[in-house]
C-alpha cells in the first residue's frame, strides 16, 4: 500500500466526522486528535521496528518490550491510582506474564527468539493484559465501594481481609475475563481476527494463518486469567491498614 492509497483511507475518518457534526455530538476534536496520534505513533513505531529488526540485537529487543510494558503501566495505573503501589503491582504483573508466555514460546521452540516474533507477540500480550487490568481495577474498586458495609461487617466478626473481599475479588476476576472468553467462543464465526486476516491478505496460506491465530488466542486466554488473578491478589491488601480496617481514603479517591 502506497502513501497515496493510505491517504484515501482517511475517508473512513471523514464519514464519522460528518455524522458527529450533524448530530452535534461534540466529539469532533477527539476524533481528529485520535486520528493524528494514531498516524504519528504508528509511523514512528514502524520506522523504529524496521531498525530493530535490521540490527537483530537482544538488548534492543528487551528495550522495546520494556517500552511496551512502561506504556501499558502508565495507561492502566490511572484506573487504580487509589490503590497504594498500583504502579509496581502492574509492572510486576506485566513482566510475569511476559516471562511466562515468552518462556513457553521460545523454550518449546514454538517461535524463534527473533525481534520479528518476540516484539509483536509481546505487544499483543501486554496490550491485552493492560485492557484486562483496566477492566479488573474498575470493577474491583466499584465492587468494594458498593459492598463497603458488608466488608466491614465480616471484618468486625473476625474475618480476614481476604475473606472480607473474597466475593468482590471473584466477581471482578470473572467480569474482567468474560469478554476474552466470549470472544474466543465466536471467533471465526462472527469475525476473522486481525492478524489472521492480515496474513491472508499478505498471501499466507489460510491454514498456517489459522494455526498462528490459534496460538495468539490461547496466549490471550492465559493473559486474561493471569492478569486478573495476579493483579487481584496483589491489590486487595492495599485496601486495608495494619489493623485490618478498610481504608476509607481508597474508596473516596476512587470517586
Amino acid at each position: 500500500m502506497s502513501f497515496q492509497t493510505l491517504a484515501l483511507t482517511l475517508l473512513f475518518v471523514l464519514i464519522p466526522l460528518v455524522l458527529v457534526y450533524l448530530l452535534k455530538l461534540q466529539i469532533e476534536k477527539d476524533i481528529i486528535i485520535a486520528t493524528i496520534r494514531s498516524i504519528i505513533q504508528l509511523l514512528l513505531v514502524g520506522y523504529l521496528l524496521q531498525y530493530v529488526f535490521s540490527v537483530n540485537n537482544l538488548i534492543m529487543t528487551i528495550l522495546m518490550v520494556g517500552l511496551i510494558i512502561g506504556a501499558a503501566t502508565q495507561n492502566a495505573r490511572k484506573k487504580g491510582v487509589a490503590i497504594k503501589g498500583i504502579t509496581w503491582k502492574l509492572i510486576l504483573t506485566f513482566i510475569t506474564i511476559e516471562v511466562i508466555t515468552q518462556g513457553i514460546l521460545i523454550g518449546l521452540a514454538i517461535i524463534p527468539a527473533t525481534p520479528q516474533y518476540v516484539i509483536p507477540i509481546s505487544g499483543m500480550v501486554v496490550g491485552n493484559a493492560m485492557v484486562l487490568a483496566i477492566l479488573f481495577l474498575n470493577r474491583f474498586t466499584d465492587e468494594v465501594n458498593d459492598k463497603e458495609k458488608q466488608i466491614e461487617l465480616i471484618l468486625s466478626l473476625g474475618g480476614t481481609p481476604k475473606q472480607a473481599v473474597h466475593r468482590q475479588l471473584i466477581t471482578s476476576i470473572k467480569a474482567s475475563t468474560i469478554p476474552t472468553i466470549e470472544n474466543q467462543k465466536t471467533i471465526g464465526l462472527v469475525q476473522l481476527p486481525g492478524m489472521m486476516s492480515g496474513q491472508i491478505i499478505a498471501g499466507a496460506d489460510p491454514i498456517q494463518a489459522v494455526q498462528f491465530q490459534l496460538l495468539i488466542i490461547f496466549l490471550l486466554l492465559t493473559t486474561a486469567v493471569l492478569t486478573s488473578v495476579m493483579l487481584g491478589l496483589l491489590s486487595y491488601p492495599a485496601l486495608f491498614n495494619n489493623r485490618l480496617q478498610l481504608l476509607k481514603n481508597v474508596l473516596n479517591e476512587h470517586h
